[in-house]
């Protein structure tokens, strides 16, 4: 058949036939009956056919498809299904044909079923995980394995979407686009692939290949864990024998309208492909620009058949994912799609050829490497933010001094936004003697470029500088050796690839491609400018994980590598800032300097243990109890949460002369043994509910979004379980009562009404002890309480607090009155090694100190308020969010599958934490089920970052997890 013919059939619309005719087909030459599904297609007529018998497809092409291209693919399916791929099966019509020839209406139609494949196409899912993508290369390599030695007459064919005609293809289509720039941008995209193509074709392996393993030919489910996992592959209509790689470039090619504008997202596709079946070299060069090409026949081929099918509504919502495939391929070098996939492979780069010197002045001189890295020390206090802070830096080291090549900059962070900084400095920038002379490293012509630029093109490369003055004209040929001109700023910049000016800074995923195409100038600058490479992140993890016990757990399975934070973000190693949005240690943010002045000076002073006798520890004490309500005047200071908790319980014991111990179920407390007794959160620990001691009676966790009792009028009901608790225990002398007065383990939700007030009164009816854990919730973070308490109008007799008070700084304490104090030095005395240490003190004070002086507490309220309302606003508009707990900057957003029975949505807020590290935020579930986002940033975070990180929770919702 010729490529004309090909391309008219092509161009037909898909054959004209109803569902009451298609059911008379079914019911005629197959004995089906059931209800018929039309499915989308460009070409050919399908629908889904419910049957007693089971579920099928039925599929009808027009009657000039020749048979022997049908029988192809019916031979292919039982070869395939041989090889263990999971495909459909032909079912055969009552005469036992698989095919059937038809005529209806007076159109000649083929016919014939195939079973169905349960599941969903991936197709219009907007965002796609890197496993998936992995998940779709490895498919299209088992295929291609499996098809490898496969024959059949029928796979000889001209077809419009082989590879081997794009070009034919492309310019007998270009007409369909109207004269203008895209048409002018398409032709000239399509040249670039066919330059880059012609020299490699005699060189590909040729095969039967499917051409077709798409995110719309390949079905999936969800299993328990909502992961996706592959049913099958569908739809062979483009089987035939082409070129090996042509499979894999109509893989890729569909995943570009999943990468969110960045085309080396689809490299997971091409490294699971090569892992499972190696491409050769030819293979790999010749991958991107049969991406590109794939790209233009499918626009050009998606407007002429919406052209002569408007009707048909898959074609024309297909034209728009094709023209974003086409997009996203014509925007990205041809070079450094090449250069990533070959690097993806292990193969490196040609060295360039040696080069002379482009300062001479400098041989045998040292210069200054001026670190400007996410660890350097001429940053602190947030000055790289300031413009212009690198050259600052650089100008006031001596002459001569250089930046480093490939250092991940501090200075190119940015925050509150989901896209990757552009940290990798592909240039390095130099501090020289006045007016220091330049002379060509290699021969080449001289070319003015914009923004003070200008370029030395010679065959192997091009040098880029700015800052030269005195230079030679534009288009002037200069010989190796020749003068350039001078220079006392100089930025200096390589690049492989002729007529491209490459940016000075890249993203980090973008970087190791870069450097290909933009190597060091180390060799023609005559000395070691490189950045010392990063540490390798896995294989610092794999450290960890041998040696720091591995129970202490980390966030994310692949954590980002974080050496420095400032204010609410955390900043890793390669310069990227996130969003913390968990930290609730770090009250005032990170790297605050009076945290840092107050600790250097304290440490140079005296650190030592609270047995020793300063004024630190009177002056923090003081101020504690000013904190806390009348009758309050005895204070303890501990290292953490957990000792402080633990010294309550012992407080208890000693005050109340009895051992058992009320607590909440769902909760946590601590990981000392007697704070882990009191611990019932099976998130924390699965093994909660069957190990408690017998001293410890947990009662009904008080959560009245999802517990027992549900609603704001259910106190009785809460409080009657105490009751029933306390029957239990008896005569016994009860010890006490041990609550967050804010539900914190559920996301901070408050208690039922006077919750509080009949429990304490009950338990100190007992001669037990009220103990309140502000751990969590205290010190301002409610916003409109500094002390979760005050929310349920009740003064405990045991305070405990830990977290924020020392702003990382190891520190907790206990507030209680004196009494209660006492009856534990009847016992013997109390100390904590580092509990009160003058280190400890002083921070705890600086602490208050700039709470107040930079109104944390206002911003909690006032911020924390806009939070709440912002989140609440997602509850009312996406069903996955159910409900929003807390206040001020302990918020919980619960996640439910279903909002009458409150289903938890677990798997799901575990991939929206994941999506959410994506896209720049550090984010965490909590609860017993983990569906709730646990929302504790520092407390300095701001409206533009309560806004991002809403947004892009929205955005995720918008897009399914």
């Amino acid at each position: 058949m010729s490529l004309n013919t090909l391309i008219h059939r092509a161009s037909l619309p898909c054959p004209d036939l109803d569902p009451a005719q298609a059911a008379q087909l079914l019911q005629a030459h197959y004995g089906l009956q059931g209800t018929l599904q039309p499915l989308g297609s460009q070409q050919d007529l399908n629908f889904r056919v419910d049957t007693p018998h089971g579920r099928f497809v039925l599929k009808v092409c027009h009657g000039d498809y020749a048979q022997q291209e049908l029988e192809a693919q019916h031979a292919a399916l039982e070869h395939l299904h041989r090889q263990g791929v999971p495909v459909p099966a032909v079912r055969r019509a009552n005469g036992g044909e698989p095919l059937l020839a038809l005529t209806i209406d007076g159109q000649p139609v083929r016919a014939r079923v195939l079973t169905y494949i349960e599941g969903q196409t991936l197709t219009r899912l907007p965002y796609m995980a890197p496993r998936l993508m992995h998940a779709l290369g490895a498919l299209c390599a088992r295929v291609d394995l499996a098809l490898a030695d496969f024959t059949h007459p029928g796979l000889e064919r001209t077809l419009q979407w082989d590879p081997r005609h794009a070009q034919a293809v492309i310019a007998h289509l270009l007409p369909v686009l109207a004269d203008g720039p895209r048409k002018v941008r398409v032709q000239a995209i399509a040249e670039q692939a066919r330059v880059a193509l012609e020299p490699l074709l005699a060189q590909l392996p040729m095969q039967a290949v499917h051409l077709d393993i798409t995110d719309d030919n390949a079905v999936w489910q969800r299993d328990g864990a909502r992961e996706w996992q592959l049913q099958g592959v569908i739809d062979f209509g483009d089987l035939l024998h082409t070129w090996r790689i042509a499979d894999l470039s109509v893989t890729c090619a569909a995943l570009l309208h999943h990468v969110d504008g960045d085309p080396l997202r689809i490299l997971p596709a091409i490294a699971a492909y090569h892992a499972l079946n190696p491409l050769h070299e030819a293979e790999l060069r010749a991958l991107w620009p049969m991406i590109v090409a794939r790209a233009a026949v499918l626009v050009l081929s998606g407007e002429q058949q919406v052209g002569v099918d408007p009707g048909n509504t898959y074609s024309r919502d297909n034209l728009a994912h094709e023209w974003q495939i086409f997009e996203v391929a014509a925007g990205v070098p041809f070079a450094l799609m090449e250069a990533a996939i070959m690097q993806l492979a292990g193969l490196a780069p040609a060295p360039l050829p040696a080069t002379g010197m482009l300062l001479p002045g400098l041989r045998d001189q040292a210069v200054a490497r001026v670190d400007l890295g996410v660890l350097s020390e001429h940053f602190s206090t947030g000055n790289w933010q300031q413009p212009g802070i690198d050259q600052h830096l650089l100008r006031t080291h001596a002459a001569p001094a250089s930046t480093l090549y490939a250092q991940y900059r501090l200075s190119q962070t940015h925050i509150d936004n989901p896209l990757e900084p552009h940290t990798c400095a592909l240039h390095v920038e130099l501090h020289l003697p006045v007016d220091s002379a330049l002379v060509a490293p290699f021969a080449g012509t001289w070319r003015h470029g914009e923004q003070g630029w200008a370029c030395l093109e010679g065959d192997a490369s091009s040098l880029w500088l700015r800052g030269v003055v005195q230079s030679p004209a534009s288009g002037a040929v200069i010989a190796q050796g020749e003068p350039l001109g001078h220079a006392t700023e100089l930025e200096v910049q390589l690049c492989r690839v002729a007529g491209l000016q490459p940016p000075n800074f890249v993203a980090p995923s973008r970087a190791l491609a870069w450097q290909v195409l933009c190597p060091s100038p180390a060799a023609l600058l005559g000395f070691d400018c490189d950045a010392a490479p990063l540490p390798d992140p896995h294989a610092l993890l794999a450290r960890r994980d041998a040696s720091f016990a591995r129970s202490q757990k980390h966030y994310y399975q692949q954590p980002p590598h974080i050496e420095r934070g400032w204010r609410n973000y955390l900043i890793d190693m390669q310069g990227r800032s996130y969003l913390d949005m968990l930290n609730n240690v770090a009250v005032l943010g990170h790297g605050h300097p009076r945290m840092v002045s107050e600790s250097a000076r304290q440490w140079s002073l005296l650190n030592t243990n609270s047995r020793f006798h300063y004024a630190a520890i009177a002056e923090f004490s003081e101020r504690l109890l000013a904190l806390t309500p009348p009758g309050m005047d005895r204070v303890f200071l501990v290292n953490s949460g957990t000792e402080a908790n633990d010294l309550a319980i012992r407080l208890a014991w000693a005050a109340s002369g009895g051992r058992d111990m009320l607590s909440v179920l769902e909760a946590y407390h601590g990981w000392s043994v007697a704070t882990d007794a009191i611990s019932t959160s099976i998130a924390d620990n699965p093994q909660a509910l069957s190990t408690r001691p017998d001293w410890v009676h947990p009662v009904t966790a008080p959560n009245t979004y999802r517990g027992k009792y549900r609603g704001q009028d259910t106190t009785a009901d809460y409080v009657r379980d105490v009751d029933e608790r306390l029957a239990e225990i008896g005569e016994r002398q009860l010890a006490g009562f041990i609550c967050e007065p804010v539900y914190g383990n559920a996301g901070g939700i408050p208690l039922p009404a006077g919750y509080l007030q009949q429990v304490y009164a009950r338990v100190r009816a007992r001669g037990g002890v009220c103990i309140a854990d502000e751990v969590q919730v205290g010190y301002g973070r409610l916003g409109e309480y500094f002390w979760g308490f005050e929310q349920q109008g009740v003064v405990p007799d045991i305070i405990t607090m830990a977290k924020g008070m020392g702003n990382g700084q190891p520190l907790g304490a206990v507030i209680t009155r004196r009494e209660i104090a006492e009856a534990l030095e009847a016992e013997g005395y109390f100390f904590s090694s580092a509990g009160g240490s003058p280190v400890s003190c002083r921070i705890g004070m600086a602490v208050l100190d700039v709470m107040e002086e930079e109104g944390l507490w206002d911003n909690a309220r006032e911020v924390g308020g806009y939070f709440k309302a912002r989140l609440q606003a997602l509850v009312d508009k996406y069903p996955l969010a159910g409900a929003v707990h807390g206040s001020g900057f302990y918020l919980g957003l619960e996640l439910v599958r279903n909002a009458a029975s409150l289903e938890p949505a677990t798997e799901e807020t575990a991939a929206l934490c994941e999506r959410l590290r994506e896209l720049g935020i550090f984010m965490q579930p909590t609860g017993d089920y983990l569906n709730i986002l646990k929302i504790k940033p520092p407390m300095c975070t701001t409206r533009a970052s309560v806004d991002f990180f809403v947004d892009s929770v929205e955005r995720v919702l918008m897009q399914g997890v």
